[in-house]
C-alpha cells in the first residue's frame, strides 16, 4: 500500500467525521435528517440528486425561517401585531385600500415614509407594528423603537461618550418605526436628536411614525421651535404617505358601549 492510499480516509471515516462537520458549518437540518432521508432515499429509490435536493431544500428553510425569526426579534416589536388581526370596523375613518396597499413595502424600498395620524386607541401603533412585521418577513431588517425612549436613549449614550455608537442603531436598519410622537412634550435637545436621525435618514431609509397630533400642533411638541419643526417635516414629508385614522378609543370600548 502506497503512501496515497494511506493518507486518504475511508468512507466509513468520511461518514463519521460528518455531523462534526456540518455542526461546523451549521447546517442543522442537514445534520438532524441526512440519517432519516438517507434511508427514505432508499425506500423510495430516489437518485443521488434527488436526495441532495431534499436536504437543500430543508436546511435553505429552516435558515430561511431562522432569518425571519432573527430580525423580528432585533426590531424589539412590543407584541406582534398582523393586518388580518386589525379591527376595520372600530374607527369611525380609515382609508382601507390606502393601508392595504402600504403592505406591498414600496414604500421601503424607495426609502420613503409613512406617517399614522389620529386619536389614542385607534391602531396607530397595531399597524405601524404589522408593517414592520410584514417587513421582517420579506427581508428587511426593522427597529421599533418610542420615540421618547430613543431621545432618552440617545441621551444617556452622550453623557456616557458612546453617541456615535447608539446613533448608528437608528441609521441601520431598512425601515425605522418611531413610535407615539406628540404624546409627551420634548425639550430643544430632545428635539434636535429626533431631527437629526429624521434627516440622516431622509432619502436612505424608510421611516414610519405614529403621532396622535396634526402636523399644526407639531411646534407643541418639539419645544415650540417652529423652526426645526418645519425643517423635520419638509423631510418626513418629502417621500411620505399619511394615514389618517378618526374615531373613539378602541381601549374605551366596553365603556362606549355601557
Amino acid at each position: 500500500m502506497n503512501a496515497t492510499t494511506q493518507s486518504t480516509p475511508s468512507l466509513s471515516g468520511k461518514i463519521e467525521a460528518l455531523p462534526e462537520q456540518l455542526s461546523y458549518l451549521k447546517l442543522r437540518f442537514i445534520l438532524d435528517h441526512y440519517e432519516s432521508l438517507a434511508a427514505e432515499a432508499a425506500q423510495k429509490h430516489w437518485g443521488h440528486i434527488d436526495y441532495l435536493a431534499r436536504l437543500v431544500e430543508g436546511e435553505a428553510l429552516e435558515q430561511r425561517q431562522r432569518s425571519i425569526e432573527r430580525r423580528i426579534r432585533l426590531a424589539r416589536f412590543p407584541v406582534i401585531k398582523t393586518l388580518e388581526s386589525f379591527r376595520w370596523t372600530w374607527p369611525r375613518k380609515i382609508n382601507r385600500l390606502q393601508v392595504r396597499n402600504l403592505f406591498h413595502l414600496k414604500f421601503i424600498e424607495d426609502r420613503g415614509n409613512v406617517i399614522f395620524l389620529g386619536g389614542v386607541g385607534l391602531g396607530k401603533t397595531h399597524l405601524a407594528t404589522a408593517l414592520g412585521h410584514a417587513a421582517c418577513l420579506k427581508g428587511y431588517s426593522v427597529l421599533f423603537v418610542n420615540a421618547v425612549e430613543a431621545v432618552n436613549h440617545l441621551l444617556g449614550a452622550q453623557n456616557a461618550g458612546r453617541f456615535k455608537q447608539a446613533f448608528n442603531q437608528y441609521l441601520r436598519p431598512s425601515l425605522l418605526i418611531l413610535d407615539e410622537i406628540g404624546y409627551l412634550p420634548i425639550d430643544k435637545h430632545g428635539a434636535d436628536l429626533l431631527f437629526q436621525i429624521i434627516s440622516q435618514r431622509y432619502e436612505r431609509g424608510a421611516i414610519i411614525l405614529t403621532s396622535n397630533r396634526p402636523y399644526k400642533q407639531w411646534p407643541k411638541t418639539f419645544n415650540n421651535d417652529a423652526t426645526l419643526t418645519s425643517a423635520l417635516l419638509d423631510r418626513l414629508l418629502h417621500h411620505a404617505e399619511t394615514v389618517i385614522i378618526e374615531g373613539d378609543s378602541y381601549r374605551m370600548k366596553d365603556q362606549v358601549e355601557a
